[in-house]
C-alpha cells in the first residue's frame, strides 16, 4: 500500500458513496459518555461514526453530530438493525435517533445473520426500502459469513455495500475476505486493536518499536494497509487522537508479513459467521 493514505483517504462503495476509510466506532460507549466521546473523536478530526440498536446509544451519537461544529453532510454515520421483529418501526426509530433533522443515516447494517434465512431476507428487503425513501444512503451487513452473503444473492436487488466483520492480525478470515473483495463489498474491521489483549506479542512489540508507535497504532495501520476500515474505539480523549495518528508512517512489507503470519483465527468477540 503506497505512503498515500491520509486522513482524507476515503473507499468508494458500490452504492455510490464515499466512506472515510478510517472510522470510530462507540461499542459499549454507555449513554451517559457517548456524545462526549463523539464530540471528542469529531474534534480530533474523525468524520466516520459507527453505532448500532444493540449499542444503546444512538440518541446520543445523533446529539453530539447535532451540537458539533462539523456540518451534518461532512460525517458519515452508521448504525445496525439488531431485531428481527418491528423491522420497519426499529429501522424508523433508529433513523429518527440519529439524525432527526435530515432524516438519513450514510449506512444501515444488518447486525448480525443470526435471525435465520426468511427473516434475514424480510431485514434485507425492509433496508432496501430505506434507501428507496432515502433514509439510507448505503446499507450492508455484519459478521456474515460468506454462506449468508451467497444466500442474498437470490433475492437482493441492492447489493451489500459493506460487511463489518472481526479483523485483525489473529483474526484475518481470509475465506470471507476473498469472497467480499471479488465482489466488491468494502470490509469494514471491528476490534482491529483486539481489545488491547495482544499488547504483550513479540511481534507486535517489535514492529511498535521499529516504527517508533504504539502497538495500537501499529494495528490501525495493518488495518489500513490492508484496505480494510477499522473502527477503533475509546472513550479516553488521548487515546482517541492516537489513535487516529496514524498517517506519518508506513508499515514495511516485512513487518506487514510478519504480522500477517500471526492469523490463528482467533476471535475476541462472538463469532456469529457459522449461524445457519
Amino acid at each position: 500500500m503506497p505512503t498515500t493514505l491520509s486522513p482524507d483517504t476515503t473507499i468508494a462503495l458500490s452504492s455510490g458513496k464515499e466512506i472515510p476509510q478510517l472510522g470510530f466506532g462507540v461499542y459499549l460507549s454507555a449513554p451517559e459518555v457517548a456524545e462526549r466521546t463523539v464530540t471528542s473523536a469529531l474534534e480530533a478530526g474523525y468524520r466516520h461514526i459507527d453505532s448500532a440498536q444493540w449499542y444503546f446509544n444512538e440518541a446520543e451519537v445523533g446529539s453530539a453530530i447535532k451540537s458539533s461544529k462539523v456540518d451534518r453532510s461532512s460525517v458519515f454515520l452508521t448504525t445496525k438493525l439488531g431485531h428481527a421483529d418491528k423491522i420497519v418501526e426499529r429501522l424508523n426509530e433508529s433513523v429518527g435517533k440519529i439524525d432527526p433533522e435530515h432524516g438519513y443515516v450514510d449506512l444501515f447494517l444488518i447486525h448480525a445473520p443470526t435471525a435465520g434465512p426468511e427473516k434475514r431476507k424480510e431485514q434485507w428487503k425492509a433496508l432496501e426500502d430505506l434507501v428507496e425513501q432515502g433514509k439510507a444512503k448505503a446499507i450492508g451487513v455484519s459478521n456474515y459469513g460468506v454462506k449468508h452473503l451467497q444466500e442474498m444473492e437470490k433475492y437482493a436487488k441492492i447489493a451489500p455495500a459493506v460487511n463489518q466483520i472481526e479483523l485483525h492480525p489473529w483474526c484475518q478470515q481470509p475465506d470471507i475476505v476473498a469472497y467480499c473483495q471479488s465482489h466488491n463489498i468494502a470490509l469494514e474491521a471491528y476490534s482491529p486493536m483486539v481489545q488491547a489483549k495482544k499488547t504483550s506479542d513479540p511481534t507486535l512489540l517489535k514492529i511498535a518499536e521499529e516504527t517508533g508507535k504504539s502497538w495500537a497504532q501499529v494495528l490501525i495501520r495493518w488495518s489500513l494497509q490492508r484496505g480494510f476500515i477499522p473502527l477503533p474505539k475509546s472513550d479516553t480523549k488521548v487515546r482517541i487522537v492516537s489513535n487516529r495518528d496514524v498517517f506519518d508512517f508506513e508499515l514495511s512489507r516485512e513487518q506487514m508479513e510478519a504480522l500477517n503470519a500471526l492469523d490463528k483465527d482467533e476471535h475476541v468477540c462472538l463469532n456469529p459467521t457459522g449461524c445457519p
